[in-house]
């Protein structure tokens, strides 16, 4: 079987060609191109389709929150403008005729963790992905747990301070406007001036910078905020924690410093991890929900 899966975030689509054993090959990204709003998106989704032969089954993760036996996006905040209420299933299907499956893009990613990650063996987990905002899924015996209509998890807005900054959700003080990699990369270039992505801000001479590394610790302070609290909710034995500028040790080694001591006894059995399967997990977790369709 032959799947061609996508992962529509933000600010890259990323998709790649899944065999039957699960193994990715040709990966590839283009810019979303996001505040061009849903249907571009879409569009571009289904010119690369074209490019592809022989597929037997298409498999999208993708930002917003996903009635995923529906394939529509039930909602999704400014960051894709128009995309709330898109019937993704149908609008591929009835251009191409393939099977297609449509996912949550953080839910996604816990699929393909708890099936070849970091997640591995756990049947009770949270995940978190840190990008343009904050993702979240819940797996709770072996299953995701989506809530009555499709849109548990949205850790990223939680409110972490009351009355603070705009959030694209139209509240206020939500989690991802402070622990999000955009909320870094917007704090950092307001003290320095310079318009570095979350790699750049952790290369020797910035992160070495003492008004950078001072903002990233910030960062990594607004993150525990949001962490301990779902702790206390969840008392998860496992979290797993993902997105690009995750996979910087120096930002798991502070938060396993810190969170430790502010946790009550019971709680500190958490174990808080990296991505094993990085950019590839939404991939790799979507293809195989598609590879179980009838």
């Amino acid at each position: 079987m032959r799947i061609l899966a996508f992962d529509i975030g933000g600010t890259n689509i990323k998709y790649a060609v899944c065999n039957e054993k699960y193994v990715l090959t040709q990966i590839q990204s283009v810019p979303t191109e996001a505040s061009k709003g849903g249907q571009y998106i879409i569009n571009k989704v289904l010119d690369i389709i074209d490019e592809f032969d022989d597929i037997d089954r298409i498999a999208i993760s993708t930002a917003g929150q996903v009635d995923s036996e529906n394939g529509i996006v039930v909602y999704a905040t400014d960051n894709i403008p128009y995309y709330t209420g898109m019937m993704v299933k149908k609008m591929v299907e009835s251009k191409t005729g393939i099977p297609t499956y449509v996912e949550n893009d953080v839910n996604a990613a816990a699929v393909g963790e708890a099936l070849f990650g970091a997640a591995k063996g756990c049947s009770d987990f949270i995940c978190l992905t840190f990008g343009t905002g904050i993702g979240g899924a819940i797996y709770i015996n072996n299953e995701l747990y989506k809530g009555s209509n499709s849109s548990a998890a949205e850790f990223g807005h939680i409110v972490t301070h009351a009355g603070g900054r705009p959030c694209t959700c139209g509240g206020e003080g939500c989690y991802e406007q402070y622990a999000s990699a955009k909320a870094l990369t917007q704090a950092v270039e307001k003290v320095t001036g310079k318009e570095l992505n979350g790699f750049q801000i952790f290369q020797k001479e910035n992160i070495e910078n003492r008004e950078i590394r001072h903002q990233v610790d910030i960062w990594i302070d607004e993150i525990i905020i949001g962490l301990k609290s779902l702790i206390c909710i969840f008392n998860p034995s496992l979290i797993v924690l993902s997105g690009g500028i995750m996979s910087e040790e120096y930002i798991i080694d502070l938060i396993d410093r810190k969170i430790y001591k502010e946790l009550m006894d019971n709680f500190r059995n958490v174990k808080i991890v990296n991505t094993e399967l990085g950019n590839n997990a939404g991939l790799l977790g979507v293809a195989y929900k598609a590879s179980q369709i009838k």
